[in-house]
């Protein structure tokens, strides 16, 4: 009987170790993010500042509609799992499978979601308005 409960606990404590991770990495997300991938050989425009804050926290965009790990035509990315850069299956050069170029999808992804909102709030047209200089 004894053995078992020491058997119990020792999940217990284990569970909350993975929770605590879980937790820790979620609030680990920076405020903001700059895209531009060194990957990219000439970049016509400079980074993107993302406000990864405001998408999440007040625009209430699921994690999802931006990270992703396909399996079998379903997206299998959950929170709280390692987020890869996007060139590690988006080729910049050429596509891959049915993964589209890097660039196409860093402005399929963003522009899409803009273009489908209502009143087109948000950059979607000029260039500008999310790229800063050239760096």
């Amino acid at each position: 009987m004894r053995k078992g409960m020491g058997t119990l606990v020792f999940f217990a404590v284990v569970g909350l170790v993975f929770l605590a991770i879980g937790t820790l990495q979620a609030v680990d997300v920076p405020d903001q993010v700059k895209i531009y991938e060194s990957a990219i050989k000439d970049h016509k425009k400079g980074p993107v500042i993302f406000s990864h804050k405001k998408h999440s926290e007040e625009y209430k965009v699921a994690c999802t509609e931006c990270h992703h790990v396909y399996k079998d035509g379903k997206n299998t990315w959950k929170e709280g799992d390692p987020v890869q850069k996007c060139s590690a299956c988006h080729d910049p050069g050429k596509k891959q499978g049915n993964a589209p170029k890097l660039q196409l999808a860093f402005h399929q992804n963003c522009q899409g979601c803009h273009k489908e909102l209502k009143d087109k709030q948000g950059p979607w047209k000029k260039c500008a308005d999310c790229h800063s200089e050239k760096e």
